[in-house]
């Protein structure tokens, strides 16, 4: 899936986030929208997977042939710090009712162990630290049958073993589809092709 934008804004009352962004994201690449904290990636970032309405310009999902693609969402998978997770489920739980929106490409205990959380598989979330969640967060997205990868900030709350686990994940599951990482820390996004800096659309 290719997405292509046209002098794309976002606005909140009479403050814009950003304008102009024309660009085309390629079926396979890798992209990072950086910026410092408040700017706007994030917001970019939303805007570009469908989850925040644009306020100009216009944004179209696309398949190779050039054909437009009606129900974007359900080829895309995303990772943020904001997105909640059911804490009355257990990992296995969540994981399990995910499958009923997506189809994941690994095993339920494959997809814990990759993310270090096969001895908390039957825990409840609401038990997880901050860290634990992000994980599974993670772990969701990137097992996700998708053909685009979005992850806002993705080492939030990871430490030092957290952070080398995502940096795996990267290497063996997003290589194949496009991948927009919305980061200012140079460890989440230095294997990108590309650096989009929002300061440069305000």
């Amino acid at each position: 899936m290719k997405i292509s934008l046209h002098n794309v804004g976002k606005r909140y009352n009479r403050e814009w986030i950003f304008r102009h962004f024309s660009f085309e994201f390629a079926t396979t690449g890798s992209y990072a929208i950086t910026g410092a904290n408040g700017s706007g990636k994030s917001t970019l970032l939303q805007v570009i997977a469908g989850a925040t309405m644009h306020s100009e310009g216009e944004l179209a999902y696309k398949k190779n042939d050039g054909g437009i693609i009606e129900q974007p969402y359900r080829q895309i998978a995303i990772a943020a710090p904001y997105l909640e997770l059911i804490e009355e489920f257990t990992a296995t739980e969540l994981l399990n009712f995910h499958t009923g929106f997506k189809k994941l490409t690994a095993t339920i205990p494959e997809i814990l162990q990759s993310v270090n959380l096969e001895k908390a598989a039957q825990k409840q979330i609401r038990y997880f630290s901050s860290g634990m969640k992000q994980r599974l967060k993670l772990a969701q997205a990137f097992f996700s049958e998708s053909d685009v990868l979005f992850l806002d900030e993705p080492t939030t709350n990871l430490d030092s073993e957290g952070t080398s686990l995502y940096q795996n994940l990267v290497k063996n599951h997003a290589g194949t589809r496009l991948l927009l990482i919305s980061s200012n820390v140079p460890e989440e996004y230095a294997f990108c092709n590309e650096v989009i800096k929002i300061e440069e659309y305000k």
